[in-house]
């Protein structure tokens, strides 16, 4: 809340520049300052440098035609200066008067021979008014917000917390043990630093992206602790169902598969719920370990449900799941939103009276009207893809027993970086398989310029008659729907045109369930050589005998999704080649992209690039996940600072401290909401 020190119609500026309390506005940092502690003599001006000037106003003169021009000559006792303002009101006009005494701040132009300032910045002072005794902050403005407003709006600010004295460190005794400047002295030397301490300004910053990654690590970490107060229903391990699926599937696990499945029954044989993220490259085998994890909870008598992001990652899932399960007499069902009407009753029905074992659907399982009768673990795949709360909100799905949690096991094909496992998913623990299965082959990855696409094209009618497979794929192209509709279409009458004597399919997200499937389904068996596909088949598909994938104006993709797409081929015994075009203009970030990928195969590498060069907001898009997202710290540069405020955070949750909450409320102040989901 802002307080009532602020008029309606200042509220109304703060709020466009998104500051809707007064600890945002300190936390509204300048990105960089102006010094105006000095006033310099007219003569000893330097042309292109910024100076700030007092004199008296000598001559006025505005002139309308041929245009605007209000021409303010000022002199100082050594020698004059002159203002120009192209646009002006009368009252300016009337602030100029002859023998007034004003003070400019501008760069300095010089114009045949007369030196000027064009449209400084200005104000009418007292004869001995003494200039500001700290540098003057420059903020970052939005439309109708002006730096006099926010200087205005920051000075009244501090007047309040200095008269109230309401801005207050919580957590005094840490701030000293980390050696940490106080909280108002670096907030007070951020917006209105002196010379002397501008030297400082990243000991200043620091401190406060220490006490932001600490509410951080306080939310995470306390809803990791918080989940070992609620009650989950223990699953034991049964060896003889685990041999008998084991037995039954045509390879051997790898040693990282037999890790982290005796990790995550760790978890779930106890009675608090598992909170777990199963980690690992493309292609590593996660969906094996969480199908062990799913054949013991059906075992101890529960259900399970599996959430995928996409209808065709959930119809693969089903599918696979059905062939490995009905042997063991498990019953495997699908709900998803554009089955009909009378096969999601039905299927709810079941689930209800708990005659289907394992659901596997879309966000449709998280609707309201599906409840299970005993759901003891839910397996998200692709994890990233769904906001905080649809990911939550499955835990109050059970008809009976609502006060038991449902175990949960997150999977995700895109590593986490160790900054953001400690960050981001510090409320989780974490299982990595760190090895792909043998036989995989190494992807060969090709860079070539769109300009030169007709040059491959025979190599791909080469490839398609020896019998391999390819996908081409259209970027997704987020200002319109219909004009990645155009793209993919057009691309797919190219392709077709380009190769006469192949069959060429096309799938995309629009299409109805039943046609995607057939299209995949042909694809799978052979029907179909080229498919032409948007980013739908991102991940989890597995076609063993598509050996080529093409991605067009690759340079638009992040670094996880290109490795994504790349990860569609190559799961075969064949050797594989993913070629990325790119367009003429290429800016340098789309550069480093495009390097990353082509010169790494390995996915946490990838990673940890991608995180560099997009930053956790874009990486994890915090704006659709429900998340706090970090304002000052950056978990790329303040490492160190992140490990501080891990430590820290677990004492201080361990010793149940009394301001955790007010520390949370300043920083977050929506975690309550988050939380209550």
């Amino acid at each position: 809340m802002l307080p009532n020190i602020y008029t309606e119609n200042e509220k109304t500026k703060l709020r466009k520049i998104g500051i809707t309390s007064l600890f945002d506005l300190f936390l509204y940092l300048p990105n960089r300052y102006q010094d105006r502690t000095k006033v310099d003599r007219i003569k000893d001006l330097n042309k292109d440098q910024y100076h700030q000037i007092e004199g008296e106003v000598s001559f006025v003169n505005a002139s309308y035609r041929p245009r605007k021009n209000l021409i303010v000559v000022i002199d100082d006792a050594t020698g004059t200066l002159q203002l120009r303002f192209l646009n002006f009101y009368p009252s300016q006009i009337k602030q100029f008067a002859l023998g007034e005494k004003i003070r400019v701040y501008g760069i300095v132009k010089e114009q045949s021979f007369i030196r000027e300032m064009i449209h400084p910045e200005y104000e009418i002072i007292q004869k001995h008014k003494i200039p500001p005794q700290h540098l003057t902050a420059v903020y970052p403005l939005v439309s109708g917000v002006t730096q006099k407003a926010v200087l205005k709006l920051v000075k009244k600010a501090f007047k309040f917390i200095n008269e109230k004295n309401n801005i207050i460190d919580f957590f005094y005794k840490l701030n000293k043990q980390r050696n940490l400047p106080d909280l108002i002295e670096s907030i007070t030397m951020l917006h209105m630093p002196d010379k002397k301490s501008i030297i400082n300004n990243h000991i200043y910053r620091n401190k406060l992206a220490y006490d932001e990654l600490l509410a951080h690590q306080l939310f995470f970490r306390g809803l990791y602790h918080q989940k070992k107060n609620f009650l989950a229903k223990p699953i034991s391990k049964d060896e003889s169902i685990y041999n008998l699926f084991i037995s039954s599937l045509s390879f051997e696990l790898t040693n990282m598969q037999k890790k982290t499945y005796l990790e995550i029954m760790k978890d779930l044989k106890q009675t608090s719920p598992m909170n777990r993220l199963l980690q690992g490259d493309v292609g590593c085998g996660k969906t094996i370990v969480a199908t062990l994890a799913a054949i013991q909870t059906i075992k101890n008598g529960y259900q399970v449900a599996l959430m995928a992001p996409t209808e065709i990652l959930a119809e693969q899932h089903y599918n696979n799941l059905k062939k490995w399960l009905d042997p063991l007499k498990i019953s495997v069902g699908f709900l998803s939103g554009s089955i009909s009407k009378k096969d999601k009753l039905f299927v709810t029905e079941m689930v209800m009276q708990g005659n289907i074992d394992l659901l596997v659907g879309t966000h449709a399982l998280i609707q309201d009207n599906v409840r299970f009768k005993s759901l003891a673990l839910y397996i998200i795949d692709e994890q990233h893809r769904f906001g905080v709360e649809q990911r939550l909100s499955i835990r109050a799905k059970n008809k009976i027993d609502k006060k038991y949690q449902a175990h949960q096991l997150m999977m995700s094909a895109t590593p986490i970086p160790r900054t953001l496992s400690m960050s981001y998913f510090a409320d989780m623990d974490i299982s990595t398989i760190n090895e792909l299965p043998p036989g995989r082959q190494k992807i060969k990855t090709k860079l070539i310029a769109d300009s030169r696409r007709t040059e491959f094209l025979s190599i791909i009618q080469s490839h398609c008659k020896e019998g391999d497979q390819v996908y081409w794929v259209c970027p997704l192209i987020e200002e319109s729907e219909k004009l990645q509709l155009e793209t993919v279409e057009n691309t797919f009458k190219e392709v077709t045109s380009s190769f006469a004597s192949l069959t060429v399919g096309l799938i995309h997200g629009r299409m109805k369930s039943k046609e995607k499937e057939s299209i995949m389904h042909k694809f799978k068996i052979g029907d179909l050589q080229i498919l032409v596909a948007t980013t739908v088949i991102e991940v989890g598909v597995d076609v063993p005998n598509a050996t080529m994938i093409i991605i067009e104006n690759a340079e638009r993709m992040g670094l996880s999704q290109l490795h994504q797409l790349r990860g569609r081929v190559g799961r075969g015994v064949k050797e594989s080649t993913c070629i990325l075009l790119y367009g003429k203009k290429l800016s340098n970030i789309a550069k480093d992209r495009l390097k990353v990928i082509y010169e790494n195969m390995d996915g946490f590498k990838i990673s940890e690039e991608d995180l560099r060069l997009r930053g956790p907001g874009e990486f994890l898009g915090l704006k659709q996940s429900g998340l706090p997202v970090l304002k000052i710290a950056d978990i790329n540069k303040h490492k160190t600072l992140l490990d501080m405020a891990k430590e820290d955070a677990e004492d201080l949750i361990n010793e149940k401290h009394n301001k955790i909450e007010s520390h949370l409320q300043r920083w977050i102040s929506n975690y309550q909401e988050i939380t209550r989901t």
